[in-house]
C-alpha cells in the first residue's frame, strides 16, 4: 500500500506509513502506476512531460502541483476527485474542495463535472461546470494540473 503523503510502499495490512507516520487509506477504485521522472532534484511544481497511455485505458496524469507530478490514475466509469481521503483521486491541499469534481467515463465520451467547488474546475484554462474531455486536455483542480490521456 502506497502512502499518499510521501509515496512510501508499505505492507498491505499497515494502518500507518512506516516512513512518515501518516494514516494509510486503503485504495478502493483507482490504480496508481508509478512513472519514472527525469530530472531528479527539480522543482516539484514544474510540469513534467506526459507519455501516451499505451493501451492502459483512459487516465489522468498529474503534471504539476503538490510534488506529485507524474502520478497516473486510470479512469473508472465514475472517478471522484477531491480532498476527501475517500476520493478516487485524493488531492490533499486546501485549494481543492472535499468533493471537487467527478469524471464520467463511458463508451461514448469522457466528461468532467464540477461539484460546486470553491475554486472551480478548469479545462484548458477555462472554468467549466460540465465539459467533455479530449486527448491531451489540461484540467486544473486547485493547484494541481492534470492531463487527460485517451486510451
Amino acid at each position: 500500500m502506497f502512502c499518499t503523503a510521501c509515496g512510501h510502499q508499505n505492507n498491505p495490512d499497515a494502518n500507518y506509513c512506516a516512513k512518515c507516520g501518516a494514516y494509510l487509506v486503503a485504495e478502493q477504485h483507482t490504480e496508481t502506476i508509478p512513472v519514472p521522472l527525469p530530472g531528479v532534484g527539480r522543482d516539484p511544481d514544474t510540469n513534467v512531460p506526459v507519455e501516451p497511455s499505451g493501451g492502459q485505458g483512459a487516465a489522468l496524469v498529474i503534471r504539476s502541483g503538490g510534488g506529485r507530478a507524474g502520478e497516473r490514475f486510470r479512469l473508472l466509469d465514475t472517478t471522484t476527485i477531491g480532498r476527501s481521503p475517500t476520493s478516487d483521486i485524493f488531492l490533499d491541499d486546501v485549494t481543492v474542495s472535499r468533493e471537487h469534481a467527478v469524471v464520467y467515463n463511458d463508451t461514448n465520451s469522457v466528461r468532467v463535472e464540477d461539484r460546486a467547488s470553491l475554486n472551480g474546475t478548469f479545462v484548458n484554462h477555462e472554468r467549466v461546470d460540465k465539459q467533455a474531455l479530449t486527448d491531451g486536455d489540461e484540467m486544473q483542480v486547485g493547484k494541481y494540473k492534470l492531463t487527460y490521456l485517451a486510451e
